[in-house]
């Protein structure tokens, strides 16, 4: 590698470290305590040699008994003394090291939810928890055990390199020849031990991310009978896994061998070297075990040091992840000047309105229409004609390419996001319900409602009869993804909850498609309640549900090819006729086959 390419590759490794500090910079008082805890417990270790040159050189040499006895009250007190700070030290890192984590992980969360829609259509939903739980985690070892221990060897290090020196400097400068070959083959083994951490990460993502798909599609994989396959695309997951842990795990092993046989040649050399200045009394026999027992203090330091650093190569790894999602752009932002919508009346136009998902494959193309307050709108079309874009742009989800959406005359980039969003609401095609109870998902819509006003909402939405046939009425827990009820009992409940939210735009996207004709039934009434009064949009599907609305907008391919009454469309008898005649035409022979 190039100089160039090392002084780089230096200033993103010390750019991390200056990055993660930085969520400790709250905590530097705690830091201070720690240190000094820090210092004094390491203190202990580094008077333990002294004591021993003192033994061989005064007690030894003079046979003075009162003095042993009073080495050896002092190391007593000496440790007691170590292990109060000791503690204090071991306590305050911990804090340290799980609050900065903390904070990491809330950070990556809140960045997470930030995060425009693509971003989730470019993850999968297992990467995308993989960074708040394998990554941070790994930074967690990282922050709390290694720093601790990586700080408690730093300080004897220095402290029995300080004694080496004030015993025999010569000496010293003698024994350092050992410390650049150790620091090489660190720093060596750090850059495979970092790579092999990234490969770690990655693998454990794909891990997540192959469990997480397996179980919320459990449904799908016992109707296809495809447990065996799911089995063995886990079991190669795993063992990519395995493999990653592996070769890591190899090259930690060699790292710490490598290290204590360089260590224990510089060993060999200074107790050779320092025996030659006994025997020409240069030292005396105490110094020099003194010198060696500091020596070997030095070397186990720099072991356990190797060891720590390589963890935290590896956690360096995970650190780049994180980090990488933290820089990731925001998309769909706030301009500067955003100011909150006002309460709208409805008044809702695309002005020439393109827009692309990835450039150059244009899914909307100059796309314009208005719609009065009250007014019902029907988007229809074949599938990818871009029905679905066009209720992802109103809420502001996505962006456009060019063109405008406004609402009352506002664009809705002008405005700040979570006031567009609170004045527009979403009966989406797939209902989401999260694993709580019935009631917490219809507060949902609106966190400060009472119970009078949920159960309203309920009732309004044909949910409040079925709800009280279950098991604990509205406390009933729902499970995961409320898979505990059927199709159309979820989604009158997330009618409910737009109806809760009280919004003055609605979005309805395919909301019957996936149900029976009864469930369809009770949701359109239920749907056709919640629109009373409000600026609607509907996806349709099934076209004999929109035959009502007052506007309906025929898109092919992006653009829109026709638009009128449901009256005016068969009248011209253009794609939509088509559409109608085709889905008449089943529902005609579904019927005489029944």
């Amino acid at each position: 590698m190039s100089f160039i390419g090392k002084i780089k590759r230096f200033s993103l490794k010390s750019n991390l470290y200056f990055r993660a500090l930085q969520f400790a910079k709250p905590y530097w008082k705690l830091a201070v305590y720690a240190g000094i805890c820090t210092t004094i417990a390491a203190g202990g270790m580094i008077y333990l040699p002294w004591v021993i040159k003192d033994i061989v050189d005064q007690v030894l040499a003079e046979r003075d008994a009162f003095k042993l006895q009073m080495i050896a009250l002092s190391i007593v007190v000496v440790f007691v003394i170590r292990g109060v700070f000791l503690y204090g030290q071991q306590y305050l890192m911990s804090y340290i090291g799980q609050r900065v984590v903390i904070d990491i992980r809330k950070a990556v969360f809140e960045k997470i939810q930030r995060l425009s829609m693509s971003f989730y259509d470019k993850n999968k939903t297992g990467t995308i928890m993989s960074y708040v739980t394998n990554d941070v985690g790994a930074l967690q070892n990282a922050m709390v055990d290694n720093v601790v221990q990586m700080v408690t060897e730093s300080t004897i290090l220095i402290a029995s390199v300080g004694a080496m020196i004030y015993l025999d400097w010569e000496l010293f400068l003698f024994s350092a020849c050992i410390f650049p070959p150790v620091i090489w083959f660190i720093d060596w083994f750090g850059k495979k031990i970092r790579k092999s951490g990234r490969w770690i990460q990655e693998a454990t993502a794909e891990l997540t991310s192959v469990l997480q798909e397996s179980v919320t599609s459990a449904r799908v994989v016992k109707s296809f009978v495809r447990e065996k396959y799911e089995i063995e695309r886990f079991e190669n997951q795993n063992m990519d896994n395995f493999k990653a842990n592996m070769k890591n795990a190899q090259q930690m092993a060699i790292l710490t061998p490598v290290i204590e046989l360089v260590a224990a040649c510089g060993v060999a050399v200074v107790l050779w070297y320092g025996g030659h200045n006994v025997i020409e009394g240069r030292i005396t026999a105490g110094s020099l075990v003194a010198f060696l027992t500091y020596a070997v203090n030095s070397t186990n330091p720099i072991k356990r040091l190797s060891k720590v650093i390589g963890s935290i190569q590896k956690a360096l790894a995970a650190a780049q992840r994180v980090f990488d999602v933290l820089d990731m752009p925001e998309e769909v932002v706030n301009a500067p000047q955003a100011l909150p919508l006002p309460h709208v009346k409805g008044h809702v136009e695309f002005k020439n309105v393109s827009f692309e998902y990835n450039p150059g494959e244009i899914v909307l193309k100059n796309f314009s229409f208005k719609a009065e307050p009250g007014q019902v709108i029907a988007f229809v079309g074949p599938s990818g004609a871009g029905k679905s874009t066009v209720a992802s742009l109103l809420p502001r989800f996505y962006d456009v390419t060019s063109g405008a959406v406004t609402i009352d005359g506002l664009d809705v980039r002008d405005v700040t996001m979570e006031s567009l969003r609170e004045q527009v609401g979403i009966v989406p095609q797939e209902t989401v319900l999260f694993n709580g109870s019935v009631y917490d998902n219809i507060l949902y819509g609106r966190l400060d409602a009472t119970q009078e006003e949920i159960i309203a909402a309920a009732k309004a939405a044909n949910a409040h009869n079925f709800i009280m046939a279950l098991p604990e009425g509205y406390e009933t827990k729902l499970g995961d993804r409320g898979l505990n009820i059927s199709g159309g009992q979820r989604q009158r409940l997330a009618i409910a909850r737009a109806i809760l939210k009280n919004p003055e735009i609605l979005i309805l996207d395919e909301a019957t498609s996936a149900l029976d004709t009864e469930s369809e039934r009770v949701v359109q009434e239920a749907l056709d309640r919640l629109m009373v009064g409000r600026t609607s949009f509907v996806i349709a599907h099934r076209l004999s549900t929109i035959k009502n609305a007052d506007k309906i907008l025929v898109l092919d391919k992006g653009e829109l090819v026709e638009e009128g009454t449901h009256e005016e469309l068969l009248a011209a008898h253009g794609l939509y006729a088509h559409l109608y005649e085709i889905q008449y035409s089943k529902n005609k022979d579904n019927s005489e086959e029944a």
